[in-house]
């Protein structure tokens, strides 16, 4: 069944999809600190492989998104995927926002990003599909003054299970501190395929869910051709929502069963 899922999906990926040849112990770096090998940019409006405007780049051994070749943003949400999918795994990740958001920019996305798991692939994706059917783990920066937690939940084409019952808000926050200014922030992920999802930020728990599956009422989640909702594995993106960001680590630990 994982592997049919996965095909449905269009991931190439092996039914244990472990993703790179690791032990189960070690952190292997997604984001290498000189290049984007082994990513793809899907940004609205352009093809799977088209990075606008280097949108997506690697500037001092950072990986960021930036807007210096954008007169305004105009709706061109856009992603960027690793290519290995995974299931089971410890995503860690440091970023901090910079700046002002590119004129043009939605309100909403001050300060606001994130990485999706268990998308879909890029190739799989509308032309003008703002974003992948996922589960997004929110960034957001603090404005200075008002609390602002980071680490929450959005669900584009999708829905999860939180204290046995069925969560249909699009988004929900979690527990954690504000983090204002330029600062570095560690989110990490933990992915235990269908069964559970958990969010840390500074190594501390702030939101925990399980059963990730599709909302099949949703036309992007119901373009993927799948009658099984249950979301077991899926592609790992970053995100470009009009807001500059940077990360200096991205990285991947699997897990092995009853770890």
């Amino acid at each position: 069944m994982l592997r049919q899922t996965l095909t449905i999906l269009g991931l190439a990926c092996l039914a244990a999809c472990a993703g790179p040849s690791t032990s189960a112990s070690s952190w292997t770096p997604l984001f290498n600190g000189r290049d984007l090998d082994g990513w793809t940019a899907k940004i609205v409006g352009h093809e799977a492989g088209e990075n606008l405007a280097e949108t997506f780049r690697v500037e001092a051994g950072l990986l960021r998104v930036v807007y210096d070749g954008y007169e305004r943003f105009d709706g061109r949400f856009g992603h960027l995927f690793y290519t290995t999918p995974f299931s089971h795994y410890r995503l860690r990740l440091e970023y901090r926002f910079t700046g002002d958001p590119v004129p043009g920019a939605p309100g909403w996305a001050f300060r606001n990003s994130g990485v999706m798991v268990h998308g879909q692939t890029p190739e799989s994706m509308g032309l003008d599909q703002e974003f992948p059917v996922s589960i997004e783990v929110q960034f957001l920066g603090g404005d200075g003054a008002a609390p602002r937690s980071t680490a929450n939940l959005c669900t584009p084409g999708t829905h999860v299970v939180i204290d046995g019952e069925l969560e249909r808000r699009h988004c929900i926050p979690s527990t954690s501190a504000t983090f204002h200014g330029d600062r570095w922030v560690t989110v990490e992920v933990e992915v235990r395929g269908h069964e559970r999802i958990e969010h840390f930020v500074n190594r501390e728990s702030v939101l925990v869910y399980s059963k990730p599956q599709l909302d099949l009422d949703d036309a992007d989640a119901r373009r993927l051709g799948r009658e099984d909702a249950a979301l077991d594995a899926g592609t790992i993106s970053i995100q470009s929502e009009g807001h500059a960001i940077d990360f200096r680590r991205i990285e991947v630990r699997p897990l092995a069963a009853g770890e």
